[in-house]
């Protein structure tokens, strides 16, 4: 979808361009950002808040790009993080003890395969899921954050990962022409 605004004439003979082509001109640079930046934007953002939250709940391997924190370890669940399951989040219908390692395990996995492009869309469906549970058992007030994660996690449903991914490339290589 692209803006025009057509320029107004000055009296003075020359077309100068009005507040409106410039805010056209500027709407335009607008719509050339690429999907793909956006996208790359928002696979490593959102992978970091879930993998982040998933270095939270287990002890023996940290690690950290951003920061440059590396522990490599067996991972292991920790104590905290069952505690939290039984006492804070108490999810419904799924017990603790299966709850905190699932949570753990999927807060790992998924935010690997968004960030380097891989079943995005899949990904970011399981993360989307695990945002509604969130949301609706455990914080419920936490929805503005919630909805800016749900936003980037259906952002990549319906557009995929762009071109910096490994998707991309299985789709310019493998599929069948």
């Amino acid at each position: 979808m692209s803006t025009h605004i057509e320029t107004v004439s000055s009296v003075g003979g020359g077309a100068k361009p009005g507040p409106a082509a410039l805010l056209g001109q500027v709407v335009t640079l607008f719509e050339r950002i690429p999907d793909s930046l956006i996208a790359f934007i928002g696979r490593f953002s959102i992978a970091a808040v879930f993998w982040k939250s998933g270095q939270t709940k287990i002890e023996g391997l940290a690690i950290d790009l951003v920061s440059g924190e590396f522990e490599l370890g067996m991972p292991q669940l920790s104590d905290d993080a069952l505690f939290l399951f039984r006492d804070e989040y108490r999810l419904p219908l799924i017990p603790p003890e299966l709850a905190a390692p699932l949570a753990a395990f999927a807060e790992h996995l998924f935010p690997v395969l968004i960030l380097i492009g891989l079943a995005t869309r899949f990904a970011s469906l399981a993360l989307l899921v695990m945002t509604l549970t969130i949301q609706l058992f455990v914080y419920p007030d936490a929805y503005p954050t919630h909805g800016v994660w749900a936003a980037v996690l259906l952002y990549l449903m319906a557009r995929g990962p762009g071109k910096a991914s490994v998707d991309h490339w299985i789709t310019r290589h493998c599929a069948p022409r």
